[in-house]
């Protein structure tokens, strides 16, 4: 009897261990296998060179996009303290390397990423600033060089970081960077927008220090360097978020999407001002056999130089013409191919945008379009022939997140909203229209109600999810919805969980995951169940905790956070915090 007792005794103590090993311990085995269970944070990442002691190298405050890799279980992530993208293995749990140029904390000097070419014909070209000054976040050649001088070392100039710029309540966020990033379905390339409104293409394959195999201007860069002012008078009219100083060029690129099939990558310059959409043909730069280098390829990127991979930019502008479907939106374009044609809005007379034509291109013309046209209610108009009551559309918010949907071979964009209604934001869909003279164009939108679009995710099928933040300004009652890809039509509503930022699906699981930084009663990871639309949790995470990814293998969620309790013993550094079902 007394040994059936101690029996008993010893397996209750071991189902007890079994069942609580995933509580607190990192590097849990089991935890993220289960069917069902409550989410917990199992372990947190220390993130490299961040320390409480201040900037640079201070506490891991200001980050924006990540994404996981499944090929390689790698998680990416932006960092705007250490300026680099910081690489975590998603099995091990451990940071492993940080991408990054000469000017960044936790890579300096020689060890920042490499331009290649650095010499010679092909030579990536350095960026241009709006005045016509070069500026140091592009690649440095031989050519480049500033007063007091960084040499012509060959090296991805960097990012501009968060050190003076980036806060949601100053309002300059939009000259900071790293920002967006997208990788390739195998893992080898991956993309990183920066602040100089510019796409830094990485070749991971290169190993340890990825090398930059492209610089791609998708406007004019910010003077962060030329003139004794700096960026001082463009900081100064960011006030309000107007960004008027023509100093301020076309801010950050942004958020971006991939279409792996036809290699086109969709960029953002979503900031308010004067937001823009421009599409990539990556073809050649992902098969290593070109660099999209400009019209004049020894010459630096400048408005009349523009990238020839791009395929076109559509403006949210307001403007109520759209001859997208009959030619580009310039007609000089058209009547005078060596004529060059810039595709900036007319109304401003800040440089914006990258050239129309270039003389020496063969005739090619990079169609510059205005975005949809729709009522008032934000309902999408005929572009050729307009009905009565058909506007431009404005986005004074802002684009947000995009996706790729490849049941239609399109992208939809979530456009925070398309008319002065500030509870109507729509999600746009772009034809990139391969091969087409006259370029991409928006072929529908889909409204969204009392939502400010921030994200849009493909889950099962043709369902995607529609991630809701509040407006500038206005405060929505939590709300997210899933649509249908092809006709918008909404499928699903979920009010227990919004104020979201960024979205995931992890096919591993069969769920959406939510960065709900601004839900009413503290930031949560809102979790839904992709294959039924139903909400499952809501889970505390930190502070403007607004980044999230999931490895499928694992389903082991990464979210970056600022300082605070829940990354323990880096709770005055920040880190990055893994979630997963016990």
């Amino acid at each position: 009897m007394r040994s059936k007792s101690l029996l008993s005794f010893l397996l209750t103590m071991l189902l007890f261990v079994l069942l609580s090993g995933c509580s607190t311990p990192a590097n849990c085995p089991n935890c993220g296998t289960t069917v069902n269970g409550a989410y917990a944070v199992i372990n947190i990442i220390p993130v490299p060179e961040h320390n409480p002691t201040g900037e640079p190298g201070g506490p891991f405050n200001s980050f924006d996009i990540s994404l996981v890799d499944p090929v390689h279980h790698l998680f990416f992530v932006s960092d705007r303290i250490g300026l680099d993208v910081v690489v975590v293995d998603t099995v091990n749990n451990i940071a492993v390397n940080t991408i990054a140029g000469a000017n960044s904390v936790a890579q300096a000097g020689n060890n920042a990423s490499p331009c290649v070419p650095a010499t010679g014909p092909g030579a990536i070209p350095p960026l241009l600033d709006a005045t016509g000054n070069f500026t140091r976040f592009g690649c440095r050649t031989g050519a480049f060089t500033l007063p007091g001088g960084i040499g012509a070392n060959g090296l991805f100039g960097g990012f501009p970081g968060a050190q003076c710029c980036a806060a949601r309540a100053n309002g300059v966020n939009p000259l900071s960077a790293p920002d967006g990033e997208a990788i390739t379905a195998d893992g080898n390339t991956l993309f990183v927008s920066n602040g100089s409104s510019s796409v830094v293409v990485f070749d991971l394959t290169v190993k340890p220090i990825p090398n930059v195999i492209a610089v791609i201007p998708t406007g004019q860069s910010a003077t962060y360097d030329s003139g004794p002012a700096g960026i001082a008078p463009c900081i100064a009219s960011a006030n309000g978020r107007a960004f008027t100083d023509a100093s301020c060029g076309d801010l950050r690129a942004d958020e971006m999407s991939w279409d792996d099939k036809d290699k086109i990558l969709l960029v953002s310059n979503g900031d308010p001002g004067f937001p823009f959409v421009t599409l990539i043909d990556m073809s050649a730069v992902v098969a290593r056999t070109g660099n999209c280098l400009p019209v004049n390829p020894t010459a630096p990127y400048g408005p009349t130089n523009f990238p020839t991979c791009i395929l076109g930019q559509i403006y949210y502008d307001g403007a109520s013409i759209n001859n997208g479907n009959l030619a580009v939106d310039v007609p000089n374009a058209i009547t005078n191919p060596n004529q060059n044609s810039p595709c900036p809005d007319p109304s401003t007379a800040a440089p914006s945008g990258v050239s129309g034509l270039g003389v020496g291109a063969g005739g090619k013309n990079v169609p510059c379009h205005h975005g949809p046209i729709v009522t008032s209610t934000g309902v999408f108009c005929n572009q050729l022939t307009p009905a009565a009551g058909c506007g431009g559309a404005i986005s004074p918010a802002g684009i947000g997140g995009s996706t790729f949907n490849p049941n239609t071979g399109h992208f939809l964009v979530s456009n925070a909203n398309a008319t002065p209604n500030l509870t109507i934001g729509t999600i746009d869909e772009i034809d990139p229209r391969i091969g087409n003279p006259n370029g991409p164009i928006v072929v529908n939108t889909f409204p969204v109600s009392n939502c400010m679009p921030s994200s849009i995710v493909q889950g099962p099928g043709n369902h995607f999810l529609v991630g809701c933040a509040d407006h500038d300004g206005v405060t929505f009652p939590p709300n997210e919805y899933v649509i249908d890809g092809s006709s918008g039509a909404i499928l699903a509503t979920i009010t227990t969980v919004g104020g979201v930022d960024e979205t995931w699906f992890n096919a591993g699981d069969q769920r959406w995951y939510l960065a709900a930084r601004d839900m009413p009663g503290g930031p949560v990871m809102g979790v839904i169940d992709a294959n039924t639309n139903t909400w499952l949790q809501n889970v505390t995470t930190n502070s403007n905790s607004h980044s999230i990814a999931v490895d499928p293998s694992n389903n082991h969620v990464f979210v970056p956070s600022q300082s605070g309790s829940i990354c323990t013993t880096q709770s005055a550094n920040g880190c990055i915090a893994v979630y997963a079902r016990q």
